[in-house]
């Protein structure tokens, strides 16, 4: 599907970017346009792959006038751009809503004056029952895209999008933190020993992306089956990798706007979800205003079903977790003594 194809990543200088680039550069794509508004990243970027066929534009996803540059001549796009840090968005909500919301309002309505085949959009589990400004900029953005992807013929314009939790080694996140007090023999600290996160590698979020792309209809939003560990539990598989196991952690509690579990399918959207083995697909509600006629769809499973959450699904032990670690480039760099860059 990608043969002389040019796809755009917004926000591409980032992790998914840089992995997506990896993965699709040396096959038969034509282009690769990557949109960001740092030019630093670029610069990096640029020099690191040294490629024809990958093309920088410098802009914002809030201002529509630098999208429309980057959208002219593309067939697909992988939207990525978002704030992201929970702390920074609580204190400067606005700006979340800026970029994930109207950010979002841009690039789809660009993709659909410039009739981009497919469009895959990039949410979070924090957008499920939110109750910080990241994640209700996350869900809204979930709302704009499906709201945009109605009464579209397929046949000219497919939106889409993804849902899924922590990149593990994602800058911000506690992988780093964790090693680099463990580097410098300071205590581990943790929030909440009893706090669930989802562990996702970063080549799994390019294959969930992937596989929404190539299954995925108007509206539809892809989840892919992940497992989850306490924080207690991964302090204690890191401090193992780095033969530390009696490495001081010390409690602190939960940061600004915190859950103590995440959510990657609500009790309703679990209620309506295809199985589709590796990965659930929640389908847009297809009805209109008009309430006259009701149909009756998943209310009998929505009286049985809980919600897909961090602390239901299936629970890493330490040993497994550790594995699982030994899986990311920068935990393997870290053990190794070698400089690596954490993931945006």
């Amino acid at each position: 599907m990608f043969a002389d194809k040019v796809l755009l990543i917004t926000g591409g200088t980032g992790s998914f970017g840089r992995a997506t680039v990896k993965r699709f550069l040396d096959t038969d794509i034509r282009e690769i346009r990557i949109l960001s508004r740092d030019e630093k990243k670029q610069d990096d970027m640029r020099k690191h792959f040294n490629h024809p066929k990958l093309r920088f534009y410098l802009g914002d996803v809030r201002d529509l006038a630098s999208v429309e540059r980057a959208m002219r001549g593309v067939d697909y796009c992988f939207h990525a751009a978002a704030l992201k840090q929970v702390p920074s968005c609580e204190f400067h909500p606005m700006e979340a809503v800026r970029t994930n919301v109207i950010g979002t309002e841009n690039v789809l309505e660009a993709a659909i004056t410039h009739r981009l085949k497919r469009v895959v959009c990039l949410s979070t589990d924090k957008a499920v029952y939110p109750i910080n400004a990241m994640g209700i900029s996350k869900a809204m953005m979930e709302k704009v895209m499906v709201a945009a992807s109605r009464n579209l013929d397929p046949a000219q314009t497919v939106i889409c999008g993804t849902r899924y939790g922590n990149v593990m080694a994602s800058r911000g996140s506690v992988i780093p933190l964790f090693i680099e007090q463990i580097r410098a023999g300071k205590p581990i600290t943790i929030t909440n020993p009893d706090m669930t996160r989802f562990m996702m590698t970063l080549e799994e979020a390019v294959e969930l992306v992937i596989y929404a792309f190539t299954h995925g209809r108007n509206g539809d939003i892809f989840v892919q089956k992940a497992p989850a560990s306490t924080v207690a539990v991964l302090a204690r598989a890191i401090t193992g990798l780095f033969k530390q196991p009696d490495h001081p952690i010390k409690e602190i509690g939960t940061r600004h706007g915190e859950k103590i579990f995440e959510v990657l399918l609500s009790r309703e959207e679990f209620a309506i979800a295809d199985d589709l083995g590796g990965y659930y697909r929640i389908p847009a509600d297809g009805r209109d205003l008009n309430y006259s006629i009701f149909v009756e769809e998943g209310e009998a499973r929505l009286n049985q079903l809980e919600e897909y959450n961090s602390h239901n699904t299936t629970r890493l032990n330490e040993a497994e977790l550790s594995e699982l670690l030994m899986k990311v480039s920068y935990v393997q760099h870290a053990l190794n003594g070698t400089q690596a860059d954490m993931l945006d």
